[in-house]
């Protein structure tokens, strides 16, 4: 009885001890295979050298490229100048056009105007009728000049348009 109490204390402690973490490897037989080798040590060459703490030394200006840079920027610049130089004169030749139509739309209603000019004054010019009057009505007309008002601006535009009224003709009536 003893002895089976000690075995089964000893398969307790082997199993507590062995089996336990690694209970499916313990019974796998290890085989090294023969395809598996350890590497040599790598032999470092007696010229080897550190490297140094700063690289710029080893950095060297290629002069051979800087010729071919320089084209290069100026064409470029020639390139966006010119580009930039026929944006420019497009948006101003819209802006004209823009303008010249906006003009021409102002003058079909009303001839003569210009936008950045004054106000539009009529002006008294010398009608037909004026030419063909007689040197009697000339001298009554000098004569009321002096007992007259100095004449307005609408005064000289009903005069203009009872004159382009006269030298139309007769108006046309409906019967």
């Amino acid at each position: 009885m003893q002895v089976h109490r000690l075995l089964r204390t000893f398969e307790a402690n082997y199993q507590d001890l062995y089996l336990a973490p690694y209970a499916a490897a313990a019974f796998i037989p290890l085989i090294k295979s023969p395809s598996l080798r350890v590497p040599r040590p790598v032999e470092l060459p007696q010229d080897i050298h550190p490297l140094p703490e700063s690289v710029n030394a080893y950095f060297v200006y290629p002069f051979t490229i800087e010729p071919h840079t320089i084209t290069l920027e100026s064409s470029r610049r020639t390139t966006l100048a010119a580009h930039t130089a026929r944006r420019e004169a497009y948006l101003r030749s819209r802006a004209d056009e823009k303008e010249r139509r906006k003009r021409e739309a102002l003058r079909r209603i009303a001839p003569g105007f210009e936008p950045h000019g004054g106000p539009l004054v009529p002006t008294k010019s010398a009608s037909p009728r004026n030419s063909l009057a007689s040197p009697i009505q000339g001298m009554v007309d000098e004569s009321n000049r002096h007992d007259q008002r100095p004449r307005s601006v609408m005064d000289d535009l009903v005069d203009q348009l009872a004159a382009l009224e006269g030298s139309s003709g007769p108006t046309p009536t409906l019967s």
